[in-house]
């Protein structure tokens, strides 16, 4: 009859047996993954409430709504300031929602809708900056993964009982939702 004694069990579990044979790499630390995912969140999240702001309050050199309705009127979109205030107030939430990482995959479906809007306006100019599509391309990626992924443990959502456990579902019917929304905004567009 096979021991069940602490040091038999614990030898033989794959973790113990490859730390101990050195065949494999120790424990990865749990919290370098939520490090990585807060860092992501705060970068993407307040570059998208700037960008916001500049939309809805003309800081950090926006147009403001008047200026911001004007280039979204020039860029085919009907009732331009009112888009100004939706875009703005959709980057501004969304950036703010993905910084502290509340409601994180209807976060990241806000920033994913916006861009994909973003994305069409600047479509043609190439890939690579100042007319190209990288920028909006990379923060369009880093919402869609962490919609995915969800925020981490340094979140709000971990004191949410229905995001406390995030899940694949959740982050692929966000995404979907911020493409079809943004879909219906492209179809306004003339």
């Amino acid at each position: 009859m096979p021991s069940s004694s602490p040091s038999t069990t614990a030898a033989t579990t794959p973790t113990a047996r490859s730390t101990r044979e050195g065949a494999g790499p120790a424990a990865a630390s749990p919290h370098a993954y939520d490090a990585g995912l807060l860092l992501l969140r705060l970068v993407l999240g307040l570059t998208m409430a700037a960008h916001g702001s500049q939309k809805l309050f003309g800081w950090f050199g926006g147009g403001g709504i008047d200026g911001t309705g004007q280039f979204f009127t020039m860029s085919g979109y009907p009732a331009g300031n009112a888009m100004a205030v939706v875009a703005g107030l959709t980057e501004v939430l969304g950036g703010l929602g993905l910084a502290v990482g509340l409601l994180t995959p209807l976060a990241g479906a806000a920033v994913v809708g916006t861009m994909v809007n973003a994305i069409a306006v600047t479509w043609g100019g190439g890939f690579f900056a100042p007319k190209g599509d990288e920028y909006e391309l990379l923060l369009t990626a880093g919402a869609v993964a962490l919609a995915l992924t969800g925020p981490g443990r340094y979140a709000v959502d971990r004191f949410l009982p229905v995001l406390k456990a995030h899940r694949l579902a959740y982050g692929v019917a966000a995404v979907l939702v911020g493409l079809a929304t943004a879909g219906v905004i492209l179809l306004l567009r003339k």
